[in-house]
């Protein structure tokens, strides 16, 4: 003869499923909260990094400017200033040509492993 059961004992049953699910969407959702901080964190730090390296690129430019400028006007005393700037402007342009074909010789290297 099977015995039906009900009252407490079912509804404790049911009440610790409803409460263990409950804290697994709790658990879950606290899973997500963290991630999504870390996230955030992650991206402000790296944000940050971005924009000190792109100012110290711009400063860096700025400079590269001023020595070119400073170098014409050295070289213009003694040859003339279009002269002065035409031997700065091709030498800073066979440095960039040579720079990019070392570039170009990286990317065309293949890679043996």
């Amino acid at each position: 003869m099977l015995l039906e059961r009900s009252g407490p004992e079912e509804a404790g049953i049911s009440q610790l499923v409803s409460q263990l699910a409950g804290d697994a969407r709790e658990a879950a959702q606290a899973e997500v909260a963290l991630v999504k901080a870390r996230a955030a964190f992650a991206v402000t730090r790296y944000k940050w990094a971005a924009i000190y390296f792109g100012t110290a690129g711009v400063l860096a430019l700025a400079a590269l400017i001023a020595l070119l400028v400073g170098l014409i006007m050295s070289l213009a005393t003694l040859i003339g200033p279009g002269l002065a700037t035409l031997a700065v402007v091709l030498g800073v342009l066979v440095i960039a040509g040579v720079l990019g074909f070392m570039g170009k010789a990286q990317l065309a290297r293949k890679v043996t492993s």
